[in-house]
């Protein structure tokens, strides 16, 4: 600074004095606008400053990379654009995985809190980090309690704002990327039969229970109780499983 005029001198001073910055940043602002210190401070207010902080929290910035231009949220587009960083399909069930591990309310859509809460609990500050979580994320799903877990978020998660039942088309999607992970063999048939006889939304008593008939009765349904304490539909499925001939009727013993 000895080598400046007394009047840049003092401006840089100033600058230090109102923004806190370093004397080199102060310099360097102040210069660029032609040592007009209002011009600079406006600069490293609207850019230096912003930067400067966001370099130090890398969070930030891969909320930034993503965020909507409108909104501080990322949507859609920003979800979209996250898939092809890391080289998954957007509808790819390891995306649920990551909502659910994000704590997500809404289907297609990362608040900043939700967004940075989740890669800052991931420890994921980058993005080589975050392709290398992707194969531990999908491992999750192996383990029969996390699957449960991802299973029941999905419901809240995928429904629309304000509704309590989730959308018929919607849940079918939904059954038909759980269980092909889940391998459950009859979930073609379940998602055939829901189109035909029920053509309504799903209730998310029938949501939860589904998984339970899933995990608790064979695919033969040697081992189905009709007394049991099954939704009704449930116990319609069973008769449209034996009247199609996907299985045959129990004998009695």
């Amino acid at each position: 600074m000895n080598k400046l005029g007394f009047a840049r001198k003092e401006k840089v001073q100033q600058f230090m004095s109102v923004t806190g910055a370093s004397e080199k940043v102060a310099i360097q602002t102040v210069k660029t606008k032609d040592w007009h210190l209002e011009g600079a401070l406006e600069a490293f207010y609207s850019q230096e400053h912003i930067k400067e902080a966001t370099e130090k929290n890398p969070w930030e910035v891969l909320f930034n990379k993503y965020k909507d231009p409108n909104v501080d949220m990322i949507m859609a587009d920003g979800i979209s654009n996250l898939c092809n960083d890391l080289q998954v399909n957007p509808d790819d069930i390891v995306m649920l995985v990551l909502a659910w591990e994000m704590r997500a309310e809404t289907m297609c859509e990362f608040s900043k809190q939700e967004f940075i809460g989740g890669v800052e609990s991931l420890e994921i500050d980058s993005m080589e980090k975050f392709k290398k979580k992707i194969p531990i994320l999908r491992s999750q799903l192996k383990d029969e309690d996390t699957f449960r877990d991802i299973y029941n978020f999905a419901f809240d998660w995928a429904k629309e704002k304000g509704q309590k039942s989730l959308a018929l088309e919607t849940g079918i999607a939904l059954w038909q990327l759980l269980f092909a992970e889940f391998k459950w063999p009859l979930v073609d048939q379940w998602c055939q039969f829901i189109q035909e006889r029920h053509s309504k939304a799903i209730s998310r008593d029938l949501w939860l229970q589904l998984l339970e008939f899933a995990r608790t009765v064979d695919s033969t349904l040697s081992n189905y109780d009709a007394e049991g304490a099954w939704p009704w539909l449930l116990d319609e499925f069973v008769e449209y499983l034996i009247e199609t001939g996907a299985c045959a009727e129990k004998s009695d013993e």
